[in-house]
């Protein structure tokens, strides 16, 4: 089943005390006025906060599902398919993107649940995974 915009939040909410907002005219999350992510204006790809590194790993693990355009080409940050994502990959990218925006705001903190470096490359594993399944069928 494909995730919606809504389900992105609904994940991002369990995570920190984010809230609605807009950006660039579509539905998007914050944190206390920042960024965590946006949808697309196709309607299917998440704008998400990540870093240069984890955004590398992502792509080449599952480039169904992770991408970037020319845009996003110098910024940290990464496009994902909400019609190809795994919900648990979603989960630790949008808890990464939460941690992003608290470090630029160091007074919410301690609003954002920690999650590890390890879960993020947990879910690339498993994303890896359901490629490798997706291309065997």
């Amino acid at each position: 089943m494909a995730l919606t915009f809504e389900d992105a939040l609904r994940i991002a909410s369990s995570l920190g005390g984010v809230e609605r907002s807009t950006s660039y005219g579509t539905p998007a999350i914050k944190l206390c006025g920042k960024l965590v992510a946006r949808l697309k204006e196709d309607g299917d790809s998440l704008v998400t906060g990540t870093t240069f590194e984890e955004r590398s790993e992502m792509m080449a693990a599952d480039p169904d599902v992770y991408y970037i355009t020319d845009h996003y080409l110098t910024a940290p940050w990464v496009l994902v398919r909400l019609s190809r994502v795994h919900p648990d990959a979603l989960r630790d990218l949008l808890g990464r993107s939460l941690r992003l925006a608290a470090k630029a705001n160091p007074s919410v903190k301690a609003s954002v649940k920690a999650s590890t470096k390890a879960s993020v490359k947990a879910s690339v594993k498993a994303s890896t995974k359901a490629a490798r399944r997706r291309s065997s069928h």
